[in-house]
């Protein structure tokens, strides 16, 4: 006798219900992801001399220069140290979007 009502291969659970919740997670995590957008991390580097502020957007939205770091004798150092406080203040903000976003993919394995 044939079954009724379920999905080929015998598939439990509803798969209604299994949709609904994936897109419940999708807007969740839109809504996420618009959040981290409105945020904004800074790193600084040199013991606070330079500081760089990045924008969820990844984007730099601010550069702090101490007059004590600008010396026309040594510009290298004032752009290593801008570099520095840059790539820092990137990897905080990757940081902080993986792990809100983790919050929706840690129990997906390897779906995502």
């Amino acid at each position: 006798m044939a079954r009724r009502g379920g999905y080929p291969g015998g598939m439990p659970g509803n798969m209604n219900n299994l949709m609904k919740q994936a897109q419940r997670m999708q807007r969740q995590m839109e809504e996420a992801s618009k959040e981290l957008e409105e945020k904004e991390v800074s790193a600084a580097a040199g013991g606070g001399v330079v500081e760089v502020t990045v924008s969820g957007k990844k984007e730099v939205t601010k550069v702090k220069i101490d007059p004590e770091a600008v010396d026309p004798e040594d510009v290298e150092m004032l752009e290593d140290l801008i570099m520095a406080a840059t790539n820092e203040a990137l990897r905080k903000m990757e940081e902080l979007s993986q792990s809100r976003m983790s919050e929706f993919t840690g129990g997906l394995g390897g779906l995502m």
